[in-house]
C-alpha cells in the first residue's frame, strides 16, 4: 500500500498522514502536520543555476533572495501578473535555464493526488509582457509544461497527447496523436503515479531537438468503476484503470520524438509479453542521442539499467542488480527525484547510483559502460536522502542516522568513495532535520525539530552550518522543554526483536494505576511512525486529548518498516505482510503489558490505511491482547489492491497465492471477539469499496457484531464534504471513549 504522507497522497498501504497534504505519496491524518508544512517550504525554493539566489512564490508575487546576505527583491510584482485587470493566481512557476523567461502555472486542478492539470503563462524578464501557452486546449487541461533548454519552446501534455509550441510565434506542432485514458501519453496511468510517484513523463532532450516520453497501453487493463451516488439523483459512474493483484500491468513504451513533429522512434526495450515489466525511470543519459533506463521485472525484484540509442532504438544493458525480495526505485525513498532526474558526474562518464547489495543503502559511482563500480559511502547505515551533488569540491551530500533510526541529519563525504562521512548537522540539535542544498553545496534552507522543539526554519552556510542571519534553530531549541509524559524507549520482545517505540503517558501520571492503552500502528513498508519529530504523540482524530482524558498513547516501528536499520529490517516481511509485521506488533505490545501501571482489559488500536489492515488483523489474530479496534480506509483482501504495490511485497498470486491470504485480515475475520469500528469511503480510488464490503460479508458471516460507517463519495482521505472531518473525530472519540473507558483505575 502506498503511504497516505498527507491527505492526497494517500495510498493503500501508505500511511495517512494526520493533516494535509504532501507528494506523495502516505501517513495518518494530522500526525505530522507541523514539519510538512516545514517541507512544503523548503520545496518551495527554485534555486538559480550558479546557486546563489533562489526564487521564490510569496502573496502571489515572485521574490528572488541573494545569498549569503538574504536581500530580497521583487522579481515578479503583482502589478506584472495582470491580464485584462484581473490578477493571475499562480500556483506554481519555473524560470528558464538562460533566466530570460518564467513559465507560470495557474488553475491547477486535482489528478488523482496533486494539482497536475491547469493553465500555463510565459512571462517574458525584459520586456514584462504575458502570453499564455496552449490557447488552443481546452482550459486547465495543460500538464508538465516545460521550456526547452535553449529557450525557444514550450512543450505540454494535454489530453493524453504531448505537444510542443513555439514562444515567440506561438506555432504549435502536436508530437502524439490518438492519446485518450486507455493509451497514454507523457504521463501515467493510476498505478504508475500512484506507487512509482510518475507524473510528469516526458523529458526534453539537452540540445532541444528530441523529446523523450513513455507510452502507457491500459487497453487491457480492466476498469475499477466508481459510482458517485451524492451529486445527482441518477448515480454517475467513472471507470479507473486499476489492475489489482495477480493482473498484468498495463505496458509501456518509451518513444523519442522530433521537435518538428514526425514518427515516434520506439526503443527497443525487451519485456515479458505474458507477465509484462516496468519502467519506473527514463532520462536523457547526459547528451542528445542516448536514453537511461531503469528496467523492472514484474515481481520488481531485477533491476537492468539500459542504454538506448535514439537513432536506431537499440537497448545495451549496461549494469543489472537482483534481490531475493524487492528493489526500492530512488523516487521511493527519496521523493525529490519523483519528477525525474539522474545524477551524472565526471562530464557523464559516471552516475551516482543507490543499492543495498551488501545490507545497507549506499551509494556508488557507476561508470557509463558499467564495467566499473566505487562504492562511495560505507558501513553499517542507510542513506537516507540524497541532498546534493557538489562536484567540483567533490562532495555528495545525504541524510542519515547510524545510531538512532528515529532520527534524521546531515552528512557529506567524498565522490571518489576514499573519504570519512562527515555530519554536518549540530550535535546540539538531536531530531529530524532537512534541507534544500543549493546546487554549489554551499548554503541550504534548514529544518528541524524534535518531539519538544516545534518546526525552526532558517538558512545556514555549508559545510559549516552557520547559521545566516538569525539562528532561528538554537534559539528555538533553547525555548522548548521536555513534556514530562513522553519517552522513547526500545522494547525486545520474546522472538528477540528490538523495536522502536514512543509512549504518552497520562496527565498527572501515577504509576500505582492502571490506564487505558491506545496503540496507534501502520506497520507496512510504507511509513514509520516512531519518529523524532514535533507532533510526535499527538492524536488529532481524538476530538480532546488523549493524556489529558487518562489514556497511554503508544506507538511501535514493527520489522518492515522503512526505517535506516538496514535491508534485512526492511524485507524481512517479503511474502509474510500481514503475518510477520502483526505477530511483532503483538508480541512487543505483550512486553509492554508487563508494566504495572497497564489495564490489560482496556486496550484499542487504531489505524488508517495499512495501518487499518493491521487494526483488522491485531483484532482478529490476537483477540486476547486487543479489545477494540478503529480501522479506517482498510485492506481486508490483499487480492483486492493494485499489483504494482501488493506484489512487490508479497511476490506473484500466481506463485504463491496461499501468502496473500494469509496475510489478508479476511481470512480471520470469524475470530473477532471485541469492539470493532470500520470506516471506509464509498468514493475510495485507492482501497476501493468493494474491499470493504467482502470484508463486511465475512463478518457478517460468521455473526460477528461491529459498528460500520460508510462515508458517501468520500476518498481514501474522507476528507471531503462539508462537516466530514468533524463528524469522523466525533465517531472516532466517542466509540473509543465507549469502549475503552478513560482514566486511572
Amino acid at each position: 500500500m502506498s503511504p497516505l504522507f498527507y491527505f492526497d497522497t494517500m495510498s493503500m498501504g501508505k500511511l495517512p498522514v494526520q493533516i494535509i497534504s504532501m507528494k506523495t505519496c502516505k501517513y495518518i491524518l494530522f500526525f505530522f502536520l507541523i514539519f510538512v508544512i516545514a517541507s512544503a517550504n523548503a520545496q518551495d525554493i527554485h534555486w538559480s543555476k550558479d546557486g546563489l539566489s533562489f526564487y521564490q512564490l510569496e502573496d502571489n508575487q515572485i521574490t528572488r533572495t541573494t545569498l549569503p546576505g538574504l536581500e530580497e527583491n521583487v522579481f515578479i510584482g503583482k502589478s506584472s501578473l495582470q491580464v485584462k485587470g484581473v490578477s493571475l493566481q499562480v500556483n506554481d512557476f519555473t524560470v528558464s535555464e538562460d533566466g530570460k523567461t518564467v513559465l507560470l502555472f495557474t488553475n491547477a486542478k486535482k489528478v488523482w493526488r496533486y494539482n497536475t492539470k491547469g493553465d500555463y503563462w510565459l512571462y517574458n524578464v525584459t520586456s514584462g509582457k504575458l502570453k499564455q501557452v496552449g490557447t488552443a486546449r481546452p482550459v486547465s487541461t495543460l500538464m508538465f509544461a516545460k521550456i526547452s533548454p535553449d529557450g525557444t519552446k514550450v512543450a505540454y501534455v494535454s489530453g493524453y497527447n504531448i505537444y510542443v509550441e513555439d514562444i515567440i510565434t506561438g506555432a504549435v506542432i502536436t508530437l502524439t496523436k490518438g492519446g485518450n485514458r486507455k493509451l497514454i501519453n507523457g504521463t501515467f496511468d493510476w498505478a504508475y503515479e500512484e506507487e512509482f510517484f510518475c507524473r510528469d513523463g516526458f523529458r526534453w532532450s539537452p540540445d532541444s531537438r528530441n523529446i523523450a516520453y513513455w507510452q502507457i497501453d491500459a487497453r487491457k487493463v480492466k476498469d475499477y468503476l466508481m459510482i458517485n451516488e451524492t451529486d445527482s439523483i441518477y448515480p454517475v459512474i467513472t471507470p479507473v484503470e486499476y489492475p489489482v493483484a495477480g493482473e498484468a500491468p498495463s505496458p509501456f513504451k518509451i518513444g523519442v520524438v522530433s521537435v518538428k513533429g514526425g514518427p515516434t522512434k520506439w526503443m527497443g526495450i525487451p519485456s515479458d509479453p505474458l507477465l509484462q515489466s516496468y519502467v519506473p525511470r527514463m532520462e536523457w543519459a547526459a547528451n542528445s542521442s542516448q536514453l537511461i533506463v531503469q528496467h523492472l521485472s514484474r515481481k520488481q525484484n531485477a533491476s537492468d539499467l539500459l542504454l538506448c540509442n535514439i537513432a536506431d532504438g537499440s537497448a545495451n544493458k549496461i549494469y543489472g542488480e537482483t534481490d531475493e525480495a524487492w528493489i526500492d526505485i530512488l523516487a521511493l525513498w527519496d521523493e525529490d527525484y519523483a519528477y525525474g532526474g539522474w545524477d551524472w558526474i565526471n562530464n557523464g562518464k559516471e552516475f551516482l547510483w543507490a543499492s543495498e547489495k551488501d545490507g545497507w543503502r549506499h551509494l556508488y559511482r557507476i561508470s557509463r559502460d558499467g564495467k566499473s563500480e566505487t562504492l562511495v559511502t560505507r558501513g553499517a547505515y542507510d542513506v537516507m536522502d540524497i541532498c546534493s551533488i557538489d562536484e567540483a569540491n567533490g562532495f555528495v551530500y545525504y541524510m542519515a542516522s547510524p545510531t538512532n533510526a528515529t532520527q534524521k541529519y546531515l552528512y557529506r563525504i567524498s565522490l571518489d568513495g576514499k573519504g570519512t562521512a562527515e555530519r554536518l548537522s549540530p550535535s546540539n540539535q538531536p531530531g529530524t532535520h532537512k534541507y534544500d542544498v543549493s546546487p554549489a553545496g554551499n548554503f541550504a534552507y534548514h529544518s528541524f525539530s524534535n518531539y519538544y522543539t516545534p518546526d525552526a526554519s532558517g538558512w545556514v552556510s555549508l559545510p559549516t552550518h552557520k547559521a545566516l542571519g538569525e539562528d532561528v534553530v538554537n534559539n528555538a531549541i533553547a525555548k522548548s522543554q521536555k513534556p514530562a509524559n513522553i519517552d522513547f524507549f526500545s522494547i525486545t520482545s520474546a522472538d528477540n526483536i528490538t523495536m522502536d517505540a514512543w509512549m504518552v503517558k497520562p496527565k498527572n501520571f501515577d504509576s500505582t494505576k492502571k490506564y487505558p492503552v491506545v496503540f496507534y500502528v501502520y506497520t507496512e513498508p510504507w511509513g514509520q511512525l516512531v519518529q523524532d519529530k514535533f507532533g510526535t504523540g499527538r492524536n488529532q482524530l481524538y476530538a480532546g486529548n488523549l493524556a489529558d482524558d487518562g489514556y497511554i498513547y503508544i506507538a511501535i516501528d514493527n520489522r518492515g518498516t522503512p526505517v535506516p536499520k538496514g535491508r534485512a529490517w526492511r524485507k524481512s516481511v517479503y511474502k509474510k505482510i500481514g503475518l510477520v509485521n502483526i505477530r511483532d506488533q503483538a508480541m512487543a505490545a505483550k512486553e509492554i503489558f508487563k508494566r504495572s501501571y497497564i489495564d490489560t482489559g482496556r486496550v484499542a488500536v487504531w489505524g488508517w490505511s495499512g495501518g487499518g489492515s493491521a487494526t483488522l488483523n491485531l483484532m482478529f489474530q490476537y483477540p486476547d491482547i486487543y479489545k477494540t479496534g478503529i480501522a479506517i480506509a482498510a485492506v481486508g483482501n490483499q487480492l483486492t489492491y493494485d499489483n504494482l504495490y501488493q506484489e512487490r511485497y508479497m511476490g506473484l498470486p500466481a506463485d504463491n497465492r496461499q501468502d496473500f491470504v494469509n496475510g489478508s485480515p479476511i481470512t480471520y475475520a470469524k475470530n473477532l471477539q471485541g469492539n470493532l469500528l470500520y470506516i471506509h469511503g464509498t468514493g475510495d480510488d485507492n482501497v476501493h469499496y468493494n474491499n470493504a464490503e467482502m470484508l463486511l460479508n465475512e463478518l457478517i458471516k460468521h455473526n460477528k457484531q461491529f459498528q460500520f460507517m460508510p462515508y458517501p463519495n468520500r476518498t481514501h482521505s474522507i476528507s471531503e464534504g462539508e462537516g466530514t472531518f468533524k463528524h469522523l473525530s466525533t465517531l472516532y472519540t466517542q466509540y473509543l471513549r465507549k469502549n475503552c473507558p478513560p482514566g486511572g483505575r
